[in-house]
Order: structure tokens, then C-alpha cells, then sequence
């Protein structure tokens, strides 16, 4: 009935929330498959350990399979499922804190109480977000953000690298931050 090959293809969430909510297996993997890679890619960018952070995934299933039914998801489902893999991981730093503390030394990250993975993990999705709006500028726009932001880059550095003068990576940048601006103003009006 449904592609599981293909999580996408049955990309509508609302109605795959809908079909799980009446048991429908094959909705609830779908949701499994779709969302599963970017909940294990943000646990084990926390968590520093590849077994907890597929265990943070599973338990993170297995509860929305649990209460499915009872909930009603006013954001999107992949918000829904940052939000609980986000409480988990600070349920398991509560838990296990010397074991992820020394996963956070090995990573040369160490985060001193729960509101700094809180922020840490806020400070991902920002980025993800502000990497989204960069992807969306025209192209020299773009390509000039990137070696700013990513490669830290100063304008004399990107004027000679872009064959542009000073004046006009700066005019390019400051438009850039004006577009940015208005993208995240549209995307504080989606969630807020």
C-alpha cells in the first residue's frame, strides 16, 4: 500500500499521524524511516556514542508509538521529534552524566550543566536554519556568506578569491543580512 522503500514518497505527515494514530503499522515505519537518520545524527552529535545514541532513537519510537494516539501536533512532526529526542538526551545527561561527560571530553565538548546542552542543541537548529537561508540567497550572495560564516574569510580575502572589490563583497554582504533577516522574521512567524 504504501512505499517503505522510499520514505518521501508518502511525505504528507499529518496523514501519516492520522494512520498511526489507528495502529497502521505501515504509516508509523514510514514516519520511522523518514525522520530516523536525522534523530540519530542530532543524538550522536550529543552524545558522542553510537549505542546511545540508537537507543535515544529507539526510546524515542517507541514512546511516540505509545502515545500516538493521545497527542495532537500543532508544529510539524519533525519539531515534534527534536523536541522529544531533545528531552531525552537531557533525561539521559541527568541519568548518566559521568559516562556522556567523559563522551564529551573524548569530543573535547563538555557541557557544564542541562541549559548548556539545551543551548548547544538550539544553537544547532539555528544554524541549520541560517545555513537553509544562505542556500536560498542568489548566488554571489551565497558564495560570499559561506566564506565569511564557514571559512572566516575577511572582505580583502574574498575580493581577491571572487576578483571583486572591497566595496562590493561588503555591498553584497550587507544585502545578504538584510535577506537573512527577513527569512528568519518569516520563519519566527511559522513557529512563534
Amino acid at each position: 500500500m504504501y512505499n517503505t522503500k522510499n520514505p518521501d514518497s508518502f511525505g504528507d505527515d499529518e496523514a501519516l499521524i492520522l494512520l498511526s494514530k489507528q495502529k497502521d503499522k505501515e504509516a508509523f515505519t514510514i514516519i520511522y524511516q523518514k525522520y530516523h537518520q536525522y534523530l540519530y545524527a542530532l543524538a550522536y552529535r550529543f552524545l558522542k556514542d553510537s549505542d546511545m545514541a540508537e537507543d535515544t532513537v529507539q526510546q524515542v519510537f517507541v514512546k511516540l508509538w505509545e502515545i500516538i494516539h493521545e497527542i495532537e501536533i500543532d508544529i510539524s512532526l519533525k519539531n515534534y521529534l527534536y523536541s522529544m529526542t531533545k528531552n531525552h538526551i537531557l533525561n539521559q545527561f541527568r541519568k548518566n552524566k559521568e559516562t556522556i561527560s567523559l563522551n564529551y571530553i573524548n569530543a573535547q565538548t563538555e557541557f557544564t550543566d542541562d541549559t548548556d546542552i539545551v543551548k548547544a542543541i538550539d544553537n544547532i537548529e539555528l544554524l541549520d536554519i541560517l545555513h537553509k537561508g544562505i542556500d536560498n540567497l542568489p548566488n554571489q550572495k551565497k558564495e560570499i556568506c559561506k566564506m565569511k560564516i564557514d571559512d572566516h574569510k575577511s572582505n580583502q580575502e574574498i575580493a581577491d578569491e571572487m576578483g571583486l572589490s572591497v566595496n562590493t563583497v561588503k555591498s553584497h554582504y550587507q544585502e545578504a543580512v538584510k535577506m537573512l533577516r527577513v527569512y528568519f522574521k518569516q520563519i519566527r512567524l511559522m513557529f512563534f
